[in-house]
This record gives structure tokens, C-alpha cells and sequence, in this order.
């Protein structure tokens, strides 16, 4: 028989149903990729040097292990397959990297270091984040090169190490190596989607700021009995200026702090969006955040702030004094429509004109924040896409402008001139981060389908032209 879309899918089922898929993901998930954890520098150069390469062996790619521009941090693998320069090149981007294992907190004696199979939940550290992801896509590519010979498009694998503590040094990386990764389109498997049912992309990602509220009127701490009622009080005064951030349901109050305009397009995408209520997804206030507004569009298409610590005194063993320090961290979460540099001169502008000149402002030093990002939801690459995912699937995909969280998609976005799409095949509860992460079987074999039609179709004339390259 002649090649086609419908044989590339079922050779990646197939792969899917042997165990092939299994079996490499197990290799992938031995391999304790802790980035937070210096020692493991030798297990993420591992990684990169000895455990993906064999598995993209004789797929006519080849491999670079380059060093991170910043001392210290994990290697990246670059792996090119280059078919004419003419054709349009994807980037597939994955990090091998993980947060903390945490062994010892996984249920009924889980190895985090090993893939546990209980029914449709696979158990292990990166079988979502985002071990299991990445491998969706090569076995994909794998798929499609079976069953026509050739891929249709130029493809870069770009596997970092280093995303789980804000991907160090991948800013530089991307200057020094632009023209090896050059690319026409940057497409990542990675995160939950909204539902089980439906497939998704994503387009970017809110960004976020960290910063600390100070009030420090004294070094040292007074007899509650003598000096309270006439000392002031930093505990209250740091509560009072919290208070004029929020109302007490939770709208934000800073001017500046809001998008003025929301572009129609992102509108559209967040009020078309179908989220799944899932047990023990927690559902949200309906009347917290801005009001009127719907759950989707404060999410995706609104700015959040909340406080992640508030200390004053000597909280686990309070002592019987008028406290003269207070300090809280809070975490500004905001879409492109709101820059960044923004956020905290208009903070300080909003305390003065409050009346709360005493409260000090001091940026925290946040490395696993990224810049917010977003792809144009009507770009030709999203639409080519989103096309290919509702043909294999017979259902439109959902489209998330950008993420709720974080992701590198600003840095391809502006060094590589190139359009972000995100594919998740994850699910709010896989426990992501934490211990007991798991990957739902039935999502990573619907992600291997969905991925093999999508690299079929931008193989067969399906995708935007190739942009004309520097000289």
C-alpha cells in the first residue's frame, strides 16, 4: 500500500501498544535529572550525551551536546535533520531536566527513578515532566519517517536541562547558537491540558514578578503591656497596604496593574476554551477576581496577585511585644498585554498615593519566572496546526492564548523570530512537581497520534512557507 497519514498514526499506536514507548520511557525516567541538585550535573550531561542519542539513531539526525554559556548549569542537545533548505525547519523543543524526586514521600513505596504501571496511570518522575513528552514527539517523527521515507520539513530537537529553575543560560544560548536553531516554527509538548477529552495548544505563557513588601520601623521588639497602642505597629501597617492592593473579594486595585485592551483574537480563543472539572481540582470562588468576569478569561487572559508569605514577630512561638518588622512576598502573574517593568513602579506609585510611604518594595530574585509571552492565535503555524490536530481527533482543538503558568516560549519567540505552539498531553491531577507524578496511558497514546498527524500534514505541503534566512 501506498504511504499514508492514516498508516504514519497507527505506526505510532503500534509503537505505543508493543511497549516500544514503555520501554523508552523507562530508560528516560532511570536517569535522576534533579537540575535543582549541582550534584547531578554529571546524570544531565548523561542525559544529553548517552541516553536520548540512541534513541534518535538512524533517523538522519545529528547530534550536538553543547555546554551551557553559564557555569554550572546542564548541557543542551541540538539534533538537526536537514532534508533541503528550502523547506520549512520545526524546532521540537523538551527538557530532560526534573524537580526533586522526593522518594521517600511517594505512596505504597514508588521508585520515582522507575516507570510503576497501575492500570491507565503510569507513576515515575518526567513521565509528564516532560521525559514522556519529548519522547512523544521523536516516536512520532519515527512514525512518519517509516512510512514515507522522509519527513516533508527540516527538524531541530532541542532538548535543554534546565527548565525546572528557569532555564539558566538559555537566553545566551539562543544568541550564540541562532543559526543552529533557526527555525520557522518552535512546537513543545509539555504541561496539562483543560480536559481529558479534548486536545489542546497553547500559545505562550503569562509571565510573572516577584517582589517583597517591607516594613521595618524598629530593630528590636517592645513589651506589648508598656508600648502597645503607642508604638506603630508594622504587623497592621503591612496589612492595611496589602488591603489597598486587593478588595476584599479580590479585585486588584493598582492602576496599571489590568490589560487596558484584550486583542479580539484572545478574546475569542479564552471564551471558546472548554474546561473539565476534575476530582480534587479545586473549582475557584466565582466571585473572587475581577467581577462579571468568567473563570477562563481571569486565568488566561487577566492579571492575578497573591501573597506567598506574610511574616511578622515570631510566628511558631508569638512572644508578648509590639512587633517593628513586617514583611510579605507576593507574585504578580500578567499576560503580555501588561509589561513587566511596570508592574512595581506602579506598585510604588499606588503605596504613595495610599498613603503608605513606609512600606519598602524589594524585587525577589525569581529564577524559575519567565517573561510572558504569546503567539497570535490567528498565526498561519497555529492554524496549519490546529487543522491537522481536529482531523485526527474529529474535534477542534481547544486554544489557549498562553498558559496560566510559566514557560521559555518568550526567549524563541524574540531571538528566533519564531512562532510558539505548546501541545500538552498531561491532566491537572497528574500530581506534577510533586510525588506520585504520573502520566495517564490513554493521553500519551492519543499524543502519539495527534503528533504523528501533525508532523504528516506539515510534510505534505500543510505548512506556512519557510521564511527567507539571514546571510
Amino acid at each position: 500500500m501506498p504511504p499514508s497519514r492514516e498508516g504514519a498514526i497507527a505506526r505510532a499506536a503500534a509503537c505505543f501498544d508493543d511497549g516500544r514507548y514503555l520501554a523508552a520511557l523507562r530508560t528516560l525516567v532511570a536517569v535522576p535529572t534533579e537540575s535543582q541538585m549541582p550534584e547531578r550535573l554529571p546524570d544531565l550531561r548523561r542525559y544529553c550525551e548517552q541516553t536520548l542519542p540512541p534513541m534518535i539513531a538512524g533517523m538522519g539526525f545529528v547530534s550536538r551536546v553543547l555546554d551551557n554559556p553559564k557555569p554550572g548549569a546542564g548541557p543542551i542537545l541540538v539534533a538537526t535533520r536537514v532534508e533541503d533548505p528550502s523547506l520549512p525547519t520545526v524546532l521540537v523543543y523538551g527538557h530532560g531536566d526534573v524537580v526533586r524526586g522526593l522518594a521517600p514521600q511517594w505512596s505504597n513505596g514508588r521508585d520515582p527513578w522507575a516507570v510503576t504501571v497501575e492500570g491507565e496511570r503510569w507513576y515515575g518522575r518526567g513521565t509528564v515532566d516532560n521525559k514522556g513528552q519529548h519522547l512523544i514527539a521523536i516516536e512520532a517523527l519515527r512514525a512518519v519517517l517509516a512510512e514515507r521515507g522522509r519527513l516533508g520539513f527540516n527538524a531541530t530537537l532541542f532538548v535543554e536541562t534546565g527548565e525546572e529553575v528557569g532555564s539558566p543560560g538559555l537566553a545566551e544560548f539562543l544568541v550564540q547558537y541562532r543559526d543552529l536553531c533557526a527555525a520557522d516554527v518552535f512546537i513543545a509538548l509539555d504541561g496539562p491540558r483543560q480536559t481529558t477529552f479534548l486536545p489542546e495548544l497553547g500559545l505562550g505563557a503569562r509571565g510573572g514578578v516577584a517582589f517583597d513588601l517591607v516594613v521595618d520601623f524598629r530593630a528590636t521588639e517592645h513589651h506589648s503591656g508598656h508600648f502597645g497602642g503607642i508604638l506603630d505597629d508594622a504587623g497592621f501597617v503591612l496589612a492595611h497596604a496589602l488591603a489597598s492592593i486587593v478588595t476584599p473579594r479580590g479585585e486588584i486595585l493598582v492602576e496599571g496593574w489590568k490589560p487596558a485592551q484584550v486583542p479580539q483574537p484572545v478574546q475569542d480563543a479564552v471564551d471558546a476554551l472548554v474546561i473539565e472539572d476534575m476530582p480534587g481540582i479545586p473549582e475557584g470562588s466565582p466571585d473572587w477576581g475581577e467581577p462579571g468576569m468568567s473563570r477562563p478569561r481571569r486565568i488566561y487572559a487577566w492579571t492575578s496577585v497573591i501573597v506567598l508569605a506574610f511574616t511578622c514577630g515570631h510566628p511558631d512561638a508569638p512572644t508578648n511585644a509590639v512587633q517593628g518588622r513586617a514583611r510579605a512576598r507576593l507574585q504578580v502573574r500578567h499576560t503580555v498585554d501588561v509589561p513587566a517593568e511596570t508592574l512595581v513602579p506602579n506598585l510604588r506609585r499606588h503605596l504613595d498615593r495610599h498613603g503608605f510611604g513606609m512600606v519598602r518594595i524589594e524585587e525577589a530574585l525569581n529564577r524559575s519566572m519567565f517573561p510572558a509571552s504569546r503567539t497570535d492565535p490567528d498565526d498561519p503555524w497555529v492554524k496549519a496546526v490546529a487543522k491537522s490536530m481536529q482531523r485526527t481527533a474529529n474535534r477542534a482543538p481547544n486554544i489557549l492564548p498562553n498558559s496560566s503558568g510559566s514557560s521559555p516560549s518568550d526567549l524563541f519567540l524574540k531571538t528566533l523570530d519564531a512562532p510558539c505552539i505548546w501541545i500538552p498531553n498531561s491532566y491537572p491531577g497528574c500530581n506534577q512537581h510533586g510525588p506520585d507524578e504520573h502520566a495517564l496511558a490513554p493521553l500519551l497514546r492519543e499524543g502519539m497520534g495527534l503528533m504523528a498527524g501533525i508532523w504528516w500534514d506539515l510534510g505534505t505541503g500543510e505548512a506556512p512557507a519557510a521564511k527567507p534566512r539571514r546571510t
